[in-house]
């Protein structure tokens, strides 16, 4: 201990005993406070913040039996319930060492004491009150931003019926652990879905960790998910936690599920079925108690049906499955998205922009938003930094124009409905009418599209 490190608090009714440890500690501690009445004790834990109390078993009551330093161990843990408290005793045993742990001591210290190991024990108990106090401070934190931020659908906007279903269906299920799966094309909001999920459940206050399967490597998969042990392959230089080992009492949410080969859907699925993972490198199993959302803009039932998704592995994933509507499905919507945007950029980059104009509104309300709206945010906050009055005008937004080719089909209207069935019928037309492959490349479920055809005559 070269650095004074700690602030103790020691409580002896033998003076001896006190300058000892003043004598011993002032050399290594930040400060040492001695006290021979624990009556003080309470005024002393409202003047200083200690990170370990040497305190005696025995006072004036009796001689032995160690209740009164018993007591005082209560009343410390009920003015500072993460306190570090040692006791110190001349009568020490192993009946009372056990009794003193479970009463919430962290340690047990006789007398006479031996130099280095009194100053060891104090050094680790210096550590473990850092470390309490940094968790508690992070998870109040975590809990005055989840006040602010976290209210149940933060970001998450829309007063149309689709959202409306899905907000219904967020609050049902999120007081389970069921595991939910939620299929929506890019940019619809999957992770929001899965973060209200989180904050409404009872797992609230545990972590929530989210993982894009798609940008893990097949070689690293087992690792990040599972974690390895020192060693387990080349550059292996320490054990590591995998995902679900961190999210263990959480929520673990995994992104585009739809990504995963068939070998790595097989050891997913042995894993959620075992409810433990074990590490590369290790044979030792270790329990995990996790709540499991996915999510993929995949046609995953379709894969199932051409045999690239496990079947079984399905049946885990989705015991409860979130359709969320892409935003040419909801364009109710996008005035209130706009607004939600426009304060958020307007204030970011200093702008003073009140409104949006009736013709550049109609473009937004007409244009067909493939990257949903992840699209829309992005588009409002480039019209933001690049207007220059007061209200966002047409040009001020980077969209498609009428004439506009996609693949081979003129686009010369604006008519929402004329583009949809105009792409159907050529993406149809590209596959030879199989509703499988164009579905996968409408970004539609097949569902979906059947709708759409009957909906155009197709």
């Amino acid at each position: 201990m070269n650095t004074k490190v700690g602030k103790i608090l020691a409580v002896d009714d033998n003076e001896d005993i006190l300058f000892a440890l003043k004598l011993l500690l002032k050399q290594h501690m930040e400060l040492i406070t001695t006290v021979n009445d624990p009556a003080q004790i309470p005024k002393l834990l409202s003047e200083e913040n200690y990170d370990v109390i040497l305190l005696d078993m025995n006072f004036t009551k009796d001689a032995i039996s160690g209740q009164e330093g018993f007591d005082w161990l209560a009343k410390i843990l009920e003015l500072d319930p993460d306190a570090v408290v040692c006791f110190i005793t001349a009568y020490g045993d192993s009946e009372k060492a056990v009794k003193s742990i479970k009463a919430g001591a962290t340690d047990f210290i006789l007398k006479p004491w031996q130099n280095e190991k009194l100053l060891a024990t104090i050094s680790s108990s210096v550590k473990l009150r850092k470390s309490r106090m940094e968790a508690k401070g992070l998870k109040s934190r975590q809990q005055e931003i989840s006040a602010v931020y976290d209210q149940p659908f933060h970001e998450f906007i829309g007063h149309s019926v689709e959202m409306q279903k899905v907000f219904s269906m967020v609050i049902k299920v999120a007081a389970t652990d069921a595991n939910v799966l939620i299929l929506g094309e890019n940019g619809t909001g999957k992770e929001l879905v899965a973060r209200a999920l989180h904050r409404n459940s009872s797992r609230k206050d545990e972590v929530f960790i989210s993982v894009d399967l798609g940008s893990i490597a097949e070689t690293l998969f087992e690792s990040e998910l599972f974690g390895h042990e020192k060693g387990a392959f080349t550059d292996a230089n320490k054990m590591k936690q995998g995902r679900f080992e961190i999210a263990h009492g959480g929520t673990l949410f995994l992104d585009e599920i739809g990504n995963l080969s068939l070998p790595m859907q097989t050891k997913l699925l042995t894993v959620i079925e075992r409810r433990e993972v074990t590490r590369v490198g290790s044979n030792k199993p270790i329990p995990m108690d996790v709540r499991l959302i996915c999510a993929t803009n995949t046609g995953i039932h379709d894969m199932v049906s051409d045999n690239k998704f496990r079947q079984d592995l399905l049946y885990r994933i989705n015991t409860v499955e979130i359709h969320l509507p892409p935003l040419r499905e909801r364009t109710g919507d996008i005035p209130l998205l706009f607004e939600h945007f426009l304060k958020i950029y307007s204030k970011k980059y200093k702008k003073n922009i009140k409104g949006i104009s009736s013709g550049a509104i109609k473009t937004l309300n007409q244009y067909p938003w493939p990257g949903n709206v992840r699209e829309l945010q992005h588009a409002i906050e480039r019209a933001i930094i690049m207007s220059e009055g007061n209200q966002l005008e047409d040009d001020d937004f980077l969209l498609s124009a009428p004439g506009r080719k996609v693949g081979e089909i003129e686009l010369d209207t604006y008519n929402l409905e004329d583009i949809e069935k105009s792409i159907i019928n050529k993406v149809l037309k590209q596959h030879n009418g199989n509703i499988t492959q164009a579905a996968t490349d409408l970004g539609l479920t097949r569902t979906s599209l059947y709708r759409r055809m009957e909906k155009y005559g197709l």
